[in-house]
């Protein structure tokens, strides 16, 4: 039986395990994918010790780098940093919400899932992208 209040984990994964760019994210892909088994494998053996363990699979996150990223991606390409921004969303197949997630966004997720109120919810994977994977 779940013991409520001793612990949780949360695996940050990713969607590129379901959605891998084979010019550029296979190896973090293969990880991201790897990480979602073992979460899933340690929620079973842990959960019955009260350490409930999740992940969440964020899409493309809004951060000061990738910012930097588009600006590179910009002036690489001669066009604006709005435009690369459409080239990146374009390429993940589109986010249907038209932007990245903001930080904030995924660490209130994180929060919430390491918090009592989660306290029933173990071995699942939360995925934050905007509507980027289509749902099965």
């Amino acid at each position: 039986m779940l013991k409520q209040g001793h612990g949780s984990i949360v695996h940050v994964v990713s969607i590129q395990r379901s959605l891998p760019l084979y010019e550029s994210t296979i190896p973090y892909a293969a990880a991201k994918a790897a990480l979602a088994n073992y979460s899933k494998s340690l929620s079973k053996e842990i959960s019955p010790k009260g350490i409930r363990v999740n992940s969440v699979s964020p899409g493309w996150i809004e951060t000061d780098a990738s910012n930097a990223w588009l600006g590179e991606i910009a002036k690489k390409n001669k066009i604006t940093v709005e435009q690369a921004r459409q080239s990146v969303m374009d390429a993940l197949g589109g986010i249907p919400i038209g932007r990245p997630a903001h930080q904030e966004e995924v660490a209130e997720l994180i929060a919430f899932l390491s918090s009592k109120r989660a306290a029933s919810i173990n071995g699942a994977e939360y995925v934050i992208d905007g509507g980027t994977l289509p749902t099965v």
